[in-house]
């Protein structure tokens, strides 16, 4: 259940946080009506807001026009998802290999490197008893991480803008329980080459894992589409 807001300052920011929060975590399914009364109901604010938070998801393709039904949360499509995690995969390729050689200069802390082993602990464990939303939260969070460790802010600032169509991938790969031991497998297989100051090997190893992902989830969802 979206929970409601109290008037505050900013409010469509938080509106539009919301939104995109319960679309990454299926809250709101592909395919559900987004009226500014519903929406503004459920959340429990006035229709004004709520009318300039969907003008924004409809720009970042989170929410389209279907017709008559009016506005509805976008579907998920394969194709897109796809060429999304491509470009995923060389950002995140390049931040482990950023990441290496900040670490072989000595410019990644003990503190930020005990802060991404905890991560990697933390999702190992999670792995085998964790939620899906949890699971979402934490692989969201150690990519992050990396994202940071690479020094480049412009990486960091490229992918935020995406984890909500990741996000909402996520849950039908982390469904199956050996997908969700490989996902953090090959994690910590990420990391130990950052750590070690191996540029070239953590690049291969962000890159397969996050090309790996990408194909995982367009395979299920066009699996998915074929039955349907």
């Amino acid at each position: 259940m979206i929970e409601r807001l109290a008037t505050q300052p900013a409010l469509i920011d938080r509106v539009l946080d919301r939104l995109v929060a319960a679309i990454a975590d299926g809250t709101l399914p592909p395919g559900e009506r987004l009226t500014q009364e519903t929406v503004a109901a459920r959340l429990g604010v006035s229709r004004q807001p709520v009318s300039h938070a969907l003008q924004v998801l409809k720009r970042r393709g989170l929410a389209v026009e279907n017709g008559k039904r009016g506005l509805v949360v976008a579907p998920l499509d394969a194709g897109r998802l796809r060429d999304l995690y491509r470009v995923r995969a060389a950002l995140d390729g390049l931040a482990a290999r950023l990441a290496a050689e900040r670490a072989r200069a000595g410019q990644v802390t003990a503190k930020v490197r005990a802060e991404a082993s905890r991560l990697v602990a933390a999702g190992t464990k999670l792995a085998t008893e964790g939620s899906i939303g949890e699971l979402i939260r934490a692989d969201v969070a150690f990519h992050s991480m990396v994202h940071q460790m690479s020094g480049n802010a412009a990486i960091v600032e490229t992918v935020a803008g995406e984890w909500p169509h990741f996000m909402r991938s996520m849950g039908m790969a982390l469904a199956d329980l050996d997908i969700r031991a490989r996902i953090w497998a090959e994690h910590a297989a990420i990391l130990e080459p950052i750590f070690a100051g191996r540029p070239a090997a953590a690049e291969s190893a962000a890159r397969n894992h996050t090309e790996g992902a990408g194909e995982d989830t367009a395979r299920k969802l066009e699996s998915l589409a074929s039955v349907a």
